[in-house]
C-alpha cells in the first residue's frame, strides 16, 4: 500500500510537471479555446504615463466594440494589461512574462521608441509580434541599424523624420519662414531625429537656423536658453520634444516676449501641454500629428462619439492610435484564421487597405505604414486648424 501510494504520487508529479512544461515559458499561446489573449504593456505610470494611458484607453475601446460583437469568429479577445512604468527594463520584463507565462498570442506597446525597442528581442526569441501604435524613431523598431526587417515587430504610425520633413515644409511653404530657431530635446532619440530632418529639410530649402539650443529630460527652467534667443532675428521656434518640457519651454517664452510661431510634433500631443503652458500662450503653436478631431471623415466621427460616450472626454491621437491598433491587431487574428503567432505576423505583413481612425494605409516591406500626416493649429489651447498632408 506504501509503495503504491509513492508511485502514485511520482505520477501525479511526473505528469504535473509536463503540463507546467508544455508550450512557451509554461503557457500555451493563445489560452482557453474561447479567448485570444493579447498582451498590453504600456507606461500607465511614471514619465510618459499620459502617452500609455492614452493609448490603453484607445486599445479598450476597440476590444470592447469587437467583443460586444461576437469577438473574432466567437473567441472573445482577453487583454492581459502589464504597466511597465515608463520604464525600458520593466518592459522588457513585462514582454517576458506575458510571452512566456501568459500565453499572448501578440503584445501591443509600449509606447515610446526607447520602450518598444526594449521588447523587440524578446519578441524575436519568442516568435510573438509586437505592435507599436505611436514609437517613431526612424531606425531600431522595426529594423536595425543595417536596415534588417525584425520579424515580429510592427507600427501602425509614421516615423520621425517623416514628421521632421513635414514641419520644416509647413515653415517653409505655410508660414512663409525663412529663419528658424531649434531648441531641441537632446537626451531623446526622438528628440534628435526630429532636428535632423528639420534641420536637413529647412536649410535644404534655403531656410537659415540662426540659433540651435538644448536640453535634456526634466529640465524646467528654460528663461537661460529663452534669453539668449530673445535678440535674434527668427520667424519660427521648432521644439522637437515631448509635452513635459515643451510646454514649460513655450509658457516662458511667451513670458518674455517671445511671441513667434511654435511648432513641435506627436510628442506635444498631451493634455498635460496646456496645463503646463496656459491656453494664453498656445495660440500660434502648430504641429504634426496623426489625425484631427476637425476631420470630417464618417469613421473619425463615429469613434469621436464612442470614445466620448465611454470616457467622457475629447479623444487625443493617442486615444486614436491606440483604437485604430486594437482593430488593426483583430483584423490581422480574423484574416490569419487562427490565433498563431506566426500567422498573425503574416497577416499584419500583408495589410492592405486598412482603414483606420488615422488614416487608411497599407504596410510596407519595412514593416512600416504608408500614410498621411496632419499639422494642427493651436489657438488659445484649442484646436483651431488643420492641413492633412500625403506622403510623397
Amino acid at each position: 500500500m506504501k509503495r503504491r501510494t509513492i508511485l502514485s504520487l511520482f505520477s501525479i508529479i511526473l505528469i504535473m510537471g509536463l503540463l507546467v512544461g508544455c508550450g512557451n515559458g509554461g503557457a500555451t499561446n493563445g489560452g482557453d479555446a474561447d479567448v485570444i489573449k493579447v498582451g498590453i504593456n504600456y507606461e500607465l505610470t511614471g514619465g510618459v504615463a499620459s502617452y500609455g494611458q492614452s493609448s490603453v484607453d484607445g486599445i479598450m475601446l476597440a476590444f470592447d466594440e469587437i467583443n460586444e460583437a461576437g469577438g473574432i469568429d466567437g473567441k472573445l479577445i482577453e487583454p492581459i494589461k502589464i504597466d511597465n512604468k515608463s520604464e525600458s527594463a520593466e518592459a522588457t520584463s513585462v514582454a517576458t512574462r506575458l510571452m512566456t507565462q501568459e500565453g499572448v498570442v501578440m503584445s501591443l506597446g509600449p509606447a515610446t521608441s526607447g520602450n518598444f525597442m526594449a521588447t523587440i528581442p524578446v519578441a524575436q526569441s519568442n516568435g510573438i509580434p509586437v505592435l507599436s501604435s505611436s514609437s517613431t524613431a526612424d531606425v531600431g523598431v522595426t529594423t536595425d541599424a543595417d536596415g534588417n526587417v525584425y520579424d515580429y515587430s510592427f507600427r501602425l504610425c509614421f516615423n520621425d523624420s517623416f514628421q521632421g520633413v513635414t514641419m520644416a515644409n509647413f515653415a517653409l511653404n505655410n508660414l512663409n519662414a525663412t529663419k528658424a530657431v531649434m531648441i531641441t530635446d537632446t537626451s531623446s532619440d526622438y528628440g534628435k531625429g526630429l532636428a535632423e530632418n528639420f534641420k536637413a529639410t529647412f536649410e535644404g530649402a534655403g531656410g537659415q537656423l540662426v540659433a540651435e539650443e538644448g536640453y535634456v529630460k526634466d529640465d524646467k527652467d528654460f528663461n537661460a536658453i529663452l534669453t539668449s534667443i530673445r535678440g535674434e532675428d527668427f520667424d519660427v521656434i521648432f521644439i522637437p520634444g515631448y509635452y513635459q518640457e515643451a510646454g514649460l519651454i513655450i509658457k516662458q517664452a511667451r513670458d518674455l516676449g517671445i511671441d513667434a510661431p511654435v511648432l513641435g510634433a506627436d510628442g506635444f500631443d498631451s493634455p498635460v501641454l496646456l496645463e503646463l503652458a496656459g491656453e494664453e500662450a498656445l495660440t500660434d503653436v502648430y504641429f504634426s500629428n496623426h489625425y484631427s478631431s476637425l476631420d470630417e471623415d464618417p469613421i473619425v466621427q463615429d469613434f469621436i462619439a464612442a470614445y466620448k460616450e465611454k470616457y467622457g472626454t475629447e479623444p487625443n491621437a493617442f486615444n486614436a492610435l491606440g483604437y485604430d491598433l486594437g482593430r488593426w491587431a483583430a483584423d490581422a487574428v480574423k484574416r490569419a484564421g487562427s490565433a498563431d503567432p506566426d500567422a498573425i505576423r503574416d497577416a499584419l505583413a500583408e495589410t492592405k487597405g486598412f482603414e483606420g481612425v488615422t488614416g487608411t494605409f497599407d504596410m510596407d516591406e519595412n514593416h512600416n505604414p504608408v500614410k498621411s500626416i496632419v499639422v494642427i493649429g493651436l489657438e488659445n489651447g484649442v484646436q483651431a486648424t488643420s492641413v492633412k498632408v500625403d506622403p510623397n
